[in-house]
């Protein structure tokens, strides 16, 4: 049986417990002020034999073959293959406002047969963001997350061996061209957008500056006009904007996780009145065929007698019982355990909930 936890994200009081305030600069993004994704295509040497195989992966000859040209090494006709050299793809964030100089992490990750990175050094890449252009150069000593040990007749694996980090792997050689403190207007944008949410932002905002500089758009969209904030730039005002708390407002919500079995309910889950009534049946069929032979010397052939076993079964079940009208999570579940339900059918049970329409809360599979 699939074990099941439970987590409930939430307090167990009388009352529906208010959301804590939370900074805006965890509520919001700012407008302009945001990472941009690079990658390059590389390689990495050093590796303990168990690198890409060359007939299986030509890419990885052809990239091996154009850095020993650029370094002046003439293979032109020359068949080679070793086995200590990957094709990987380099990944990594530009943050914002990065300098020239300044250094970032970068993920490795094999694209050919290779079985392993540990130990392997990745070669100078070039890395590209979406525009084309080259923004930083990675190199470095590969930190694989796993490790494979082989033999003869079996082969262990533990985490992606096949994939790594390089710490300050990268270094930043082009900037991206952005003027923050050109900007006379400033937009907000909610990471979960909510009216209710937006609406206190801007008054949140407001109060702190005693005026109307703050106005909200729509759900997702709070609006700030810099110039009235009358602080010294841009980069001022949003200094003193972010660390201003908000109480947010949070749609009622259930999670479930099929395949982990996690059920994930927040406090502001509610349900209606309602009779739940739960059990098992179990159909069992079993064949056991019978081979009867003739005795010794007698005339005779052998058959197959079929034997067959039926039984139904019935798990003693949950007679139909009330779940009385709750307005708060330690209810909701007080009254499911009233039940005496096992947390394996609860997700079955909060489905059949929302499908009658007594589960006030959206329904999140994945």
């Amino acid at each position: 049986m699939m074990l099941i936890r439970i987590l409930l994200l939430a307090f167990l009081a009388p009352c529906v417990a208010a959301a804590a305030p939370i900074r805006l600069k965890d509520l919001v993004e700012f407008d302009g002020v945001r990472g941009n994704d690079l990658v390059g295509y590389g390689l990495v040497v050093g590796l303990n034999g168990t690198g890409d195989g060359l007939r299986n992966a030509p890419f990885t000859e052809e990239i091996m073959s154009n850095i020993l040209e650029r370094l002046g090494v003439n293979v032109t006709g020359e068949q080679f293959r070793p086995k200590n050299v990957a094709a990987v793809f380099v990944t990594a964030s530009l943050p914002p406002f990065s300098r020239v100089g300044s250094q970032i992490d970068v993920t490795v990750s094999a694209i050919g047969d290779s079985k392993s990175l540990l130990g392997g050094t990745l070669i100078m890449t070039p890395l590209n963001a979406a525009d084309g252009q080259i923004y930083a150069v990675a190199q470095g000593t590969v930190l694989a997350g796993g490790a494979v040990a082989e033999g003869d007749a079996a082969t262990v694996t533990q985490g992606v061996p096949t994939s790594g980090i390089i710490p300050s792997g990268a270094r930043v050689e082009r900037e991206i061209q952005f003027d923050l403190s050109s900007l006379t207007t400033l937009r907000l944008a909610l990471r979960n957008p909510d009216f209710t949410t937006a609406l206190r932002i801007e008054n949140a905002v407001n109060r702190e500056f005693g005026r109307g500089i703050a106005i909200m758009r729509d759900s997702g969209t709070v609006e700030l006009d810099v110039t009235a904030t009358r602080a010294a730039s841009t980069a001022h005002a949003i200094g003193r904007i972010e660390n201003i708390l908000v109480e947010p407002e949070r749609k009622a919500r259930v999670v479930v996780d099929q395949r982990s079995g996690t059920i994930v309910m927040g406090s502001d889950v509610q349900i209606s009145q309602v009779a739940v009534s739960q059990g098992n049946l179990t159909l069992r069929v079993e064949e056991t065929p019978l081979v009867v032979q003739p005795n010794p010397f007698a005339d005779g052939e052998t058959v197959v007698v079929p034997r067959t076993g039926a039984a139904l079964e019935e798990e003693e079940g949950i007679a139909l019982a009330e779940v009385p009208e709750s307005t708060t999570l330690s209810q909701v579940v007080a009254g499911l355990n009233a039940l005496g339900v096992s947390p394996r059918d609860m997700i079955d049970i909060l489905k059949s909930l929302k499908a009658a329409g007594a589960l006030h809360a959206e329904f999140v599979v994945r």
